[in-house]
C-alpha cells in the first residue's frame, strides 16, 4: 500500500478473510503516512454515491453543504489540483468495500477520472472480503477492474508464524520475555483452533491470561487453552478437533 501510494499508481485493492487484520493494517498505514499525505477512511460502506462522495470530501476537510453533485465533483478536482501543486497526494481508504454496489463501484472509478497530465491525483484502497476479488471480475466494472494497479490478497498465519504473533502481541503489552508465559502444548492448541486467524488468537490468548491470572499461573498450557475456549465456544470445540 505505502508503494502504491508513494507511486501514485491508482487504485489499491487488497482483500483477505475476516479477522485476518485488514483494517488494522490500514490503521497502521495512516500512522506511516507523512503530514503531505492527505486521507479518507470511509467505514460506511453502504453509502451511495453521492452521500459518499459528500463523506469523502467532509473527511478531507472540504465543505460540502448545499452543493449539487455536479458541483461536489468540480470542487473535488480543484481540490485535487491544489493538492498536488503543493506536492500532496490524496488517499481515499474504503474499509469493507465488498459490500458496495456496482453503480457506486463505477462512480468511484469516475473519481479516478480527475487526474493531471501524468499524474493520477488520487489513489484508491479497497478494501474487503473475498468477495471484493469475485465482484470486480463483474464485466460491468471491468473498466474499474483495469485500473487495479496493485492486489494483496492477506492470508491466515502459518503454524511459524502464529508463536512469533503471539510473541510480538506480549512485547506490545509490557512482557519483558523473562518467562515464555504460553507453552508450546498451549500455542500449538491456539493455531489448532485459530487456524491462524489474528483476530481469533488475540480473543483466545486474553481469555487464557485471564484464566491463568485467576489460578495464579505464570505459565499457560493447553489445559488452559482447552478451557478458554470451551468459554469462547459456549460449552463445545469439537469444531476445531
Amino acid at each position: 500500500m505505502t508503494y502504491g501510494i508513494k507511486e501514485r499508481a491508482g487504485f489499491i485493492e487488497i482483500t483477505g478473510e475476516v479477522g485476518t487484520g485488514k483494517t488494522t493494517i490500514c490503521r497502521a498505514l495512516l500512522n506511516q503516512l507523512d503530514h503531505r499525505t492527505k486521507t479518507a477512511f470511509i467505514f460506511n460502506s453502504t453509502l451511495s454515491g453521492t452521500p459518499l462522495i459528500q463523506t469523502v470530501m467532509e473527511d478531507l476537510g472540504i465543505e460540502t453543504k448545499k452543493k449539487t453533485r455536479g458541483d461536489l465533483f468540480s470542487e473535488f478536482h480543484r481540490f485535487l489540483i491544489d493538492q498536488l501543486a503543493l506536492d500532496h497526494n490524496v488517499v481515499l481508504i474504503i474499509d469493507e468495500a465488498q459490500n458496495l454496489s456496482w453503480t457506486v463501484l463505477e462512480q468511484i472509478r469516475m473519481l479516478s477520472n480527475l487526474e493531471a497530465e501524468n499524474e493520477k491525483l488520487i489513489q484508491i484502497i479497497l478494501v474487503g472480503q473475498p468477495e471484493l476479488r469475485e465482484k470486480l471480475k463483474s464485466p460491468n466494472l471491468r473498466q474499474l477492474r483495469q485500473r487495479i494497479a496493485i492486489r494483496y490478497h492477506i492470508t491466515a498465519l502459518d503454524d511459524a508464524e502464529v508463536p512469533l504473533y503471539i510473541s510480538h502481541r506480549l512485547k506490545l503489552a509490557g512482557a519483558n520475555g523473562a518467562s515464555p508465559i504460553f507453552d508450546e502444548t498451549a500455542i500449538k492448541e491456539i493455531g489448532k483452533y485459530s487456524k491462524g486467524v489474528p483476530r481469533l488468537i488475540n480473543v483466545i490468548c486474553d481469555k487464557a491470561l485471564l484464566a491463568a491470572f485467576v489460578l495464579g499461573q505464570r505459565e499457560i498450557d493447553k489445559e488452559i487453552i482447552k478451557q478458554s475456549v470451551l468459554e469462547i465456544e459456549g460449552g463445545t470445540y469439537e469444531h476445531y478437533q
